[in-house]
Order: structure tokens, then sequence, then C-alpha cells
């Protein structure tokens, strides 16, 4: 199949966020676009505040006005889906409706030439079944952009059952003309990024119904500890937890109830109260006028203690008879009964990165007066000190590690390469680093040691480690 070159034209059908988002990126590299959604001058009213948005830009000296007019000239609404019958790639960004979008592609069949591709923009439908029905279903690809699609870099290129490679191929490299970052997934619940992305919610809900700690706090451990640029609480209110939850419902049903996609009854009981994140003004935070987000907790450090040398994060250290070492999924408890002396566990902290909060949890015989020397230790590297319950894999160590068992599972499956798994995380939802790549870089013995744990403490079969996460760390040994 042709290359997709920027002379040839593009239809993008709906009119939305989305949609205009996606005509915006193809006008902005060259494309002459259409624009059609069902809705009368909703394409034509999203090509003014597209022009809104761009002058905005201009006036911040963000972009010459001379390429706002050119990039605006390019987009051209349409009113009847007849007039995009020469589009080489139509890309649908409508409702999230399995018989709407077969109806819009047999439509498209009878109006579009035989080698024109067929992409749709579902985040959560299966591109088989989208293109059951059609005549040339190899034509049928999924071009799943996240929003804004102008700013956010990933596109994944999904590949139902009956998609021909050459249109997958023909996708990828156009996604990678108009400067994303493409990866090929198999059509599969979720995809890459909503299915490996389930356990940054799962986990922290999880914690918050274990009462480990408030969600500012959760929160903050991931941010400033974990190095995420949004806490999970945060995140969730920013989507809305009704459509949280709706995703979580989905992935799980998907995959026939598999407990790895739990949803969360806390979660739940949120949106059956109407507490659906800053678009209700309330949902784990308020959102008020004049309400701020709750501090997080933080230990006091005591002016007496004195710090102690030759602490480095991830190495054990025994001082004063207390061994000092990062979790590897046991209870500090269990750690201290067999190892017969006191023991402070604590959690994930990278030498490498620039971590400023990690959560701890001591053995019950550790003196107060280690702990604030461990407090003030980690005060002096710039470290706030967070004590919690002894708890199996603490916070963010817990949370990466289900992550990458998840990404490890989607490889294993032949969803996606572990390198499109790492880019789709870093670029779909801007994590610090692809979960499979963090993991090798923790150790695959430690991330299994903490599943492992989980699993042998919890009994729930969602902490199961993945087959494709034990063969690597066999291979790695």
């Amino acid at each position: 199949m042709a290359v997709v070159d920027e002379k040839k034209a593009v239809a993008v059908i709906g009119a939305g966020t989305m949609g205009a988002g996606i005509a915006q990126v193809a006008a902005a590299h060259g494309h002459p676009v259409y624009l059609y959604d069902v809705a009368a001058d909703a394409a034509m009213a999203a090509k003014e505040q597209m022009s809104g948005q761009l002058g905005k830009r201009v006036a911040r000296g963000k972009m010459a006005q001379s390429d706002a007019d050119s990039l605006l000239e390019r987009i051209r609404p349409v009113a009847d889906l007849t007039a995009l019958g020469d589009a080489a790639v139509v890309i649908e960004a409508i409702v999230e409706n399995l018989e709407i979008k077969r109806s819009l592609f047999a439509d498209l069949e009878a109006i579009l030439s035989p080698d024109a591709i067929l992409a749709t923009n579902t985040s959560s439908i299966s591109v088989t079944s989208i293109a059951n029905g059609l005549n040339e279903r190899g034509r049928v690809v999924g071009m799943h952009f996240f929003n804004p699609a102008p700013v956010m870099k990933l596109v994944e290129v999904i590949s139902g059952q009956t998609t021909a490679p050459e249109v997958a191929e023909t996708v990828f490299k156009l996604a990678q003309s108009w400067g994303k970052v493409a990866v090929h997934a198999r059509s599969t619940p979720g995809f890459i990024v909503n299915r490996v992305a389930r356990p940054f919610y799962a986990e922290a809900l999880r914690l918050y119904e274990e009462q480990v700690s408030d969600p500012a706090t959760l929160d903050a451990l991931m941010t400033q500890g974990g190095g995420f640029r949004m806490g999970p609480f945060e995140l969730m209110d920013l989507i809305g937890n009704d459509v949280n939850y709706a995703v979580s419902e989905s992935v799980f049903n998907a995959f026939y109830q598999d407990p790895r996609f739990r949803p969360s009854l806390v979660q739940l009981e949120l949106v059956n109260a109407g507490h659906l994140g800053r678009k209700s003004g309330r949902g784990f935070y308020s959102y008020g006028e004049g309400e701020e987000k709750p501090a997080p907790l933080t230990e006091a450090i005591s002016q007496a203690a004195e710090a102690f040398h030759g602490f480095e994060p991830g190495r054990a250290i025994t001082v004063d008879g207390v061994q000092f070492s990062m979790t590897d999924g046991r209870m500090a408890c269990d750690v201290a009964r067999r190892s017969g002396s006191p023991v402070v566990l604590y959690d994930l902290l990278d030498a490498d990165a620039s971590s400023s909060r990690v959560g701890f949890a001591p053995s019950p015989d550790v003196r107060d007066e280690s702990i604030d020397r461990f407090i003030k230790t980690l005060a002096g590297m710039g470290i706030d000190a967070v004590r919690l319950p002894d708890w199996p894999g603490l916070v963010v160590m817990r949370t990466v590690a289900m992550l990458a068992n998840e990404g490890f599972e989607a490889t294993m499956q032949g969803v996606a390469s572990e390198a499109d798994v790492d880019a789709a995380m870093r670029y779909g939802l801007n994590y610090p680093r692809g979960p499979i790549k963090w993991a090798r870089h923790i150790g695959l013995e430690r991330i299994l040691s903490v599943l492992d744990a989980l699993h042998g403490l919890t009994g729930d079969p969602r902490y199961r480690a993945s087959l494709g996460l034990r063969a690597a760390a066999s291979e790695a040994s």
C-alpha cells in the first residue's frame, strides 16, 4: 500500500474535542482535511474554536500567523459523507458504540476508493468487531490518539484479526510523519495503555481501602517518590470517577472478570454519590471555592537526632543493630523475625531519580531513636519521610511491580513488544519510565518477590505473577 503523503486528503469524522484535535494534527502536517459531523454546523463550530486556540498560540509567539492561517485553510468542514470520496484515510472519532461505528464504515465503503484506509480512534471496542460485516475488512485499523491530540505524542496502531499488515504499517508511518510516537498493538481489551495502566489506579484504591494512608499522602508518595506526573487520586478526579470506573469495569468484564482488573467498591460509592471529581466539585478531594488540597502526612524531624552515614538507596545498611533495607514485599515484622534483628523497610527509592518523599515501616522492636536517625538521614538528602503501617510492598514499589506484571503479561500474550509497551506508557500517560524497563532496573527478582509476597499474604489472585515475568526473571538471573 502506498505511503499517505501530505498531498493526499485525510477525513476526520466526529468534530468533538478528539476529532477536531486529530484534524488539526493532520492539517498541521500539510494534508487537506475534511471534517464531518452528523450534528449540523458542529464541524464549522469546531474549526472556529480551533481558530481561537491557534490565535492564542500566535499571540504568545508560539506560532506564526501565516502558519495558523495555512493550517485553517486546509481544514474543510463538510455536511455530507459523499464529500469524502477522495480521502486516502478516514479516521472516525465518534461515539463509542459498536453498531454505530459499523454502520458508518459500511456507508463509507460505498463512497471511498477500494484502497482507502478506514481507521477508528476507538479506545475500547474491538477493531475486529468493527470490521466484521464489511466487504474489505483488511483496511480497517485502529488509530488511537490521546487527548489532547495536538499535544500528546502517542498513537496506538491497533491490528484486528483481519487487518492487513500493510494497512497497519501505512498508518504507523503516517502517525510518525505527524511527529507522533507510534506503537503497534493487537486488538485486545484496553489495547496497551488502558490495560497496563489499570494497576496505577487499582493499587491506590486498594491501599486506601486497606487504610494504609489517605489520598493526599498516597498521591504525594507516587509523585514525589515515584516520579509520576500526577497522583492516582487527583488523576481519577480529573478524568472523572464515573469515566475511570466505567473503563475499569469494561476491562474487567472484557477479560471475563479476571481478578487483576477488579474495580473498586470505594470508587463505585463515589460515583453513586455523584462525587465524580473536578466536574462535580467533589471526588476524592473537594474543589469548591477556596478549597485547598490536604497536605500529605510527613514525619517531624527530631533536632536532637543525628543522621548516620553510608546510607545509599536500595542497599541494605545496619546501624545500631537495626537493618535498613528497601522492601522486597515482605512485612517488616516478618523480616525481623527471620533475621533475628530489628528492621526498617522503606519504599522504592531510586539513586538515579530525584525522589523527595519515601514511605517506610519499622518492625515493632525498632527504637524511636533509630527511627529519628533514619528520618534525619533522609532529610539531609532532601527526602521527606512518611511512616506507614507495616504493609507488604508499601506504596510505590507495589504499584510499579503491578504495572510491570501487566506489561509482561501483555508481551507474553503477543499484544505488543516490550519496547512498545514502555513507549506507550511513557508517551501516552507521561510515566517517568516504561514499566518493563523500570522493573529490569529495579531487578526482576525483587519485582517477583514483591508480587509473590502480596499473593501469599492476601491470597488474592490479582497478585499472581505473570509467567512472562517469571520467564524473564529466569533469563536475567
